[in-house]
């Protein structure tokens, strides 16, 4: 796998993003919409680090991934010039979604928080049951949030 997809450490997934001008206001801040860019980034790489290529999954079983829900606390902001990296981990597989956690962070500050659902679509837009091949990958990097 290439560096461009992140790594995997303790079940969480790290992936390493510059910000760019292109991703900031005038002030030099990350506009808020860009970190779920950010976040969309790092599930995709995640998947490819599972054996998931979305196109291949498209192909093949007539399906794709899109977020059903999405939480988003913004605690700071990041800014031009920043190396930020966002968390992620998978904590629920369930029918047709896949729910999970992310994290964006600047060294030792959380930036921001996401709490994702994302559903299984067919090509017609309803939703489908995760392909068993699909599920078993996915089983595979699931961290059931912790109790308490």
């Amino acid at each position: 796998m290439s560096a461009l997809s992140g790594r995997v450490e303790g079940g969480i997934h790290h992936l390493p993003i510059r910000v760019y001008y292109e991703d900031t206001d005038t002030a030099g801040i990350v506009y808020y919409a860009n970190y779920l860019k950010f976040a969309e980034r790092a599930r995709t790489e995640m998947l490819r680090l599972a054996g998931i290529n979305q196109s291949e999954m498209a192909a093949r079983y007539g399906m794709a991934f899109a977020v059903r829900n999405c939480a988003v606390d913004f605690r700071a902001p990041a800014r031009l010039d920043d190396l930020i990296e966002v968390r992620s981990r998978f904590t629920e597989l369930v029918g047709a979604t896949v729910s999970g956690v992310q994290a964006i962070w600047r060294d030792a500050e959380e930036l921001v928080r996401l709490d994702v659902r994302v559903a299984c679509l067919r090509e017609n837009g309803r939703p489908t049951r995760i392909p068993a091949p699909l599920r078993q990958a996915l089983s595979l990097i699931i961290q059931p949030r912790e109790q308490g």
